[in-house]
């Protein structure tokens, strides 16, 4: 056994963790062991690999641990052979920034937790070999973070390569100081930058880079955390909003099955979003019992397909030893149930809502915001004034502010792209003027170097009685030579999972504008401004309203990507369809549509209808017996709705809207039947 007595993580808490992993921690010390022996089974490569070697860091500390806790032989002698290939490699890293980037931060992190846990166990020659390489590697990633400052992720305080980086530069740190006292200021520099992410990370909770980074780099938010209190007793959970919240960012992200994700940004596929051990850990800090049932849930239902089809790597399975640690028996479990439907994270501009928490239900997701997020955005601007830095680096971020996503009776009916080395508008749920998307669109940094007057924002909000509704402008996003003086959407979902979407469309001079709509499938017409798009237990059907002399047509539209810098030659491919609705030449249009959530057979027409005039846009969708009335006034004044005995009614900023069964014939005419200018059939 080792006899290091104050090892990281472990000090003070060792007996009772020998204690618990035969009682109320048994699953996840199983979980740990089962871990440990599939490493036996695995080639080790004498030179190091073209892709990422991170997995290798977490491989010595899930080893290390098995060890410590069970003083078994064989699980040091497994770490041996892991810690003699790591050791033997010249750098960490191959492809992309060998020793100054992720596989570095990932292995000083993983190392170091080795080195703190095991180490005194290990021969002498063995011992010396790790900590010199500890030394060696910490030293390279110190210097260049010192080198680097301003330009790349040592001050990139919102990117996941800060958190990483920083997060395993620190954990050497206070593994081997004892032995290398130099190693102080690399824990000096990465808490003196932790200390400034934690001010600038956003109170809501949510992250412009999307789930699959969120669930990548938020856990090593957490681990510089928990390294920090156990090595210097400074607790700095408390202080941060950011992670109190974050877990709903994630929740309210998730696909109405709670296995899949909404996949806003950089996601390397639909299903790369849980991390068992962070649940654990954001539910053990700040008490959240819906983030415990969520582990439990991921654990028992979800784990498998997320460690065998996550295109993120190391992926869940490495995170044992952190499972272990940080699962917290006595916080108790609570589901999603009592939650409301909807919710607004305003600093992202992200609104989500959600017809029930079941499996079959309707989700939608929208945002506009700056790149970066409003406090990202902000934050950045001026510190790159301070200091000639360059600290937004939002390279996850798409250019997709207004864009939405449907998901419904277990299918993805109007998708994101995903992950994409050229990101452009055009392969969002958009709108494009005179072909063109946002500016400085059509390559992986969109917002580098970016005018700072391109901003969008969401002007208004209503989630009540089951409806969502939202307005955003996102017109200063395009180039100003296109002329464009208000591009604004005004999205609504009703409690059915039906959502209606009206776009303002208003240029200095004659455009054409082009309405996207992408999906898995392509969408068939049905005549009439209709389309079906089919999506397995799901389909969306579409009623384009307006304008009434626009064009339509259907094509494929393929996105690629590299999702890793450290594996040049990893490519993802897909395949989309985009339904284009184009105008003329024109100074303004409203494109209007009705996007219906239906099970992959529940295709009978409902009946819909719509008209505008005095600025008010009024909609209707009638079908089974049922209807729904919205109406949305084009520059947030009240728009009249008539109230009718048994409908419920909702009334927000610009927007009513009210359902219940279908009244009297008489009473079901349009009061605003008018169609002005051509702009609604």
């Amino acid at each position: 056994m080792s006899t290091n007595h104050r090892p990281l993580l472990l000090a003070g808490r060792e007996e009772q963790l020998r204690t618990d992993v035969s009682s109320v921690k048994g699953a996840q010390f199983r979980r740990l062991l089962d871990e440990c022996e599939r490493y036996r089974g695995l080639p080790l490569a004498a030179e190091h690999p073209d892709a990422s070697i991170t997995y290798v860091g977490a491989a010595a500390a899930n080893l290390a641990l098995a060890f410590r806790l069970t003083g078994q032989q064989h699980y040091l002698t497994e770490l041996r052979r892991w810690l003699d290939v790591a050791v033997g490699f010249p750098h960490w890293g191959k492809a992309h920034l060998p020793d100054h980037d992720l596989d570095a931060g990932w292995l000083l992190h993983g190392l170091g937790l080795a080195f703190s846990w095991a180490g005194d166990a290990l021969l002498e020659n063995d011992r010396a070999r790790l900590r010199d390489k500890l030394i060696l590697q910490g030293t390279r990633l110190h210097d260049f973070a010192v080198a680097s400052e301003g330009g790349w992720w040592a001050s990139s305080y919102w990117q996941n390569h800060n958190w990483i980086c920083f997060a395993g530069l620190a954990t050497a740190a206070y593994a081997i100081a004892d032995e290398h006292p130099a190693a102080v200021a690399w824990s000096d520099l990465a808490k003196a930058n932790f200390d400034t992410v934690l001010d600038l990370l956003p109170e809501d909770g949510s992250n412009n880079e999307g789930v699959v980074y969120w669930r990548y780099g938020v856990p090593w938010l957490v681990s510089y955390l928990d390294v920090l209190r156990s090595a210097e007793g400074t607790d700095w959970f408390p202080r941060s909003a950011y992670l109190r919240e974050t877990f709903w960012y994630r929740l309210y992200q998730a696909a109405p099955d709670l296995e899949r994700i909404v996949n806003h940004g950089d996601c390397h596929d639909r299903r790369s979003g849980h991390s068992v051990a962070l649940y654990y850990k954001l539910a053990a800090e700040y008490g959240i019992p819906q983030a415990q049932w969520l582990a439990r849930r991921v654990a028992d239902g979800f784990f498998w397909r997320e460690a065998y089809e996550s295109g993120v790597r190391p992926g869940v399975r490495a995170e044992a030893y952190q499972e272990l640690l940080w699962f917290d028996p006595d916080v108790a479990e609570a589901g999603p149930d009592v939650l409301p439907t909807s919710r607004y994270f305003p600093d992202l501009g992200l609104v989500v809502g959600r017809t029930s928490w079941q499996p079959d239900a309707t989700l939608v997701s929208v945002k506009a915001a700056p790149g970066g997020g409003h406090t990202a955005w902000n934050a950045s601007a001026r510190l790159d004034l301070e200091r000639g830095w360059t600290t937004l680096n939002a390279g996850h971020q798409h250019p997709d502010a207004g864009s939405f996503a449907i998901l419904g009776h277990g299918s993805y009916l109007a998708i994101d792209e995903g992950y994409s080395s050229r990101k452009r508008t055009d392969h969002h749920n958009g709108v494009l003027v005179d072909g063109h998307g946002f500016v400085n669109e059509d390559r992986y940094h969109v917002f580098e170097n970016i005018d700072r007057q391109h901003t969008a924002e969401v002007m208004t909000t209503t989630l009540a009685g089951g409806w969502v509704h939202t307005v955003s402008e996102i017109g200063a996003m395009y180039d100003p030579a296109l002329g464009v003086q208000r591009l604004r959407r005004h999205l609504v979902m009703s409690p059915s999972g039906t959502v209606f979407t009206v776009d303002e469309c208003v240029a200095r001079e004659p455009r054409t504008f082009t309405w996207l709509l992408q999906t898995d499938n392509p969408p068939a017409p049905l005549g009439d401004g209709r389309y079906l798009a089919q999506a397995g237990s799901g389909c969306l059907l579409v009623t384009l309203l307006g304008p009434a002399d626009a064009t339509t047509e259907v094509h494929s539209t393929t996105v690629q990507a590299n999702p890793t810098s450290s594996t040049p030659a990893l490519a993802i491919v897909t395949e989309q369809y985009t339904l284009r609705h184009r105008t003329a030449p024109v100074s303004s249009a409203i494109f209007v549509a009705v996007l219906e959530s239906r099970p992959w057979n529940g295709v009978a027409p409902a009946v819909v209808t719509g008209s505008v005039r005095d600025r008010t846009v009024r909609l209707r969708v009638t079908a089974g017996g049922h209807r729904e009335d919205v109406a949305v006034h084009l520059d947030g004044l009240a728009p009249e709705l008539p109230v009718t005995a048994g409908r419920a009614q909702v009334v927000g900023t610009g927007f009513a809207a009210s359902t219940g069964g279908t009244p009297s014939v008489a009473a079901s005419v349009l009061p605003d039947s008018t169609i002005e200018d051509g702009l609604l059939r």
